[in-house]
């Protein structure tokens, strides 16, 4: 008999969710000052959750 594991670690966001936080950070941004490192990650977990939604993997 064949059993699936589940992950441990922390889920990833959908990319929807993902879209919903940059734009978040966009629009919530202080002083003009963009915040490279935060949206970069962002855009990172958006790119991976888009791609695990496009293959069809959990």
């Amino acid at each position: 008999m064949h059993t699936t594991l589940q992950p441990t670690g922390p889920s990833r966001p959908s990319a929807s969710e993902a879209n919903e936080a940059i734009r978040h950070l966009v629009e919530t941004r202080v002083d003009d000052e963009w915040p490279s490192a935060a949206y970069e990650f962002l855009l990172e977990e958006w790119a991976m959750a888009s791609r695990a939604e496009v293959s069809g993997a959990p």
